[in-house]
């Protein structure tokens, strides 16, 4: 596979394991209704087809999921991911021995309904965006163990990845700052840390109020400041007193309601908790073509 979003993350997650486990779960001692209706030497094709509009992604995700089942699949590609797609499109085929294609199923289409969802809606906040500078991040706010996809998805659906997951970046939040002791405390501790522990990572700190973002405008050693649960009026405010010194974040609560009365404030990014933990998965169906 050559998907940059891959090969970035091919570090911490692999995705052959990913299928190990999927398959562990679901298939067990064995996918029986399969084999007990079809024969093993039976071959069939299959097409996904859409069942409402939006933004279509995991079809590399797909494809690499049933090619490692069997080097006997064939899988063709009719529409690439991020496309807008409409009801009764078709996305893909696949040939191969029936009893495989039925097992691999039902894992494709959970992986693809959950990042098709995720990247129509990034796609939506994105572009209540237009026009403007901002782009739109995702959060820490994923499904265990499969935040790879999601993260994946929201990229394929025009949005911007923040972090990771903890070891990619320092981002001292309300909790770092009162535990130790102020926020430029804070700062100088993670500037420190770095240092002393030879990393390389961009440090990005919360501000609760206009306050904070002065203390931290006169104390520096930062990348980025987080405005969180800042009004657009306060935002528009703040990201005037920064005055491009920092890349600048709104996050909390933001929604599809407020969501470009903060971009219009100015603001480089802002960040949308919802785009992974509060979305509607595409409706997909894998449909045998006889």
């Amino acid at each position: 596979m050559t998907n940059s979003f891959i090969e970035m993350h091919k570090a911490h997650f692999n995705f052959n394991d990913f299928i190990r486990q999927a398959f562990s779960e679901d298939v067990g001692t064995g996918d029986h209704t399969t084999k007990a209706t079809l024969t093993e030497n039976k071959k069939g094709k299959m097409h996904l087809l859409v069942k409402e509009p939006g933004i279509i992604a995991g079809i590399e995700a797909a494809k690499f999921i049933f090619e490692d089942v069997s080097d006997e699949i064939r899988f063709t590609e009719k529409i690439k991911d991020g496309a807008q797609v409409k009801t009764g499109d078709i996305v893909f085929m696949v040939s191969g021995p029936t009893n495989q294609l039925l097992t691999a199923e039902r894992l494709v289409l959970n992986i693809m309904q959950r990042m098709s969802g995720i990247a129509t809606k990034t796609n939506y906040y994105q572009s209540l965006c237009k026009d403007t500078k901002t782009k739109v991040l995702d959060t820490r706010k994923t499904t265990p163990l499969f935040r790879f996809f999601e993260k994946w998805a929201v990229v394929i659906g025009g949005g911007v990845n923040h972090r990771y997951g903890l070891f990619d970046m320092i981002l001292i939040k309300d909790n770092h700052i009162d535990f130790a002791g102020g926020i430029t405390q804070a700062i100088d501790a993670s500037n420190k840390y770095l240092k002393e522990n030879k990393l390389k990572l961009p440090i990005e700190v919360e501000c609760r109020t206009i306050e904070d973002v002065k203390k931290v405008l006169k104390h520096g050693k930062v990348n980025r400041i987080m405005l969180d649960n800042f009004s657009p009026e306060d935002v528009k405010k703040a990201v005037a007193l920064i005055n491009s010194k920092y890349e600048t974040e709104a996050s909390g609560g933001i929604t599809e309601k407020t969501i470009r009365d903060y971009a219009l404030a100015g603001v480089d990014f802002i960040s949308v908790g919802a785009l992974t933990h509060h979305v509607n998965s595409l409706d997909l169906s894998l449909k045998a073509i006889q």
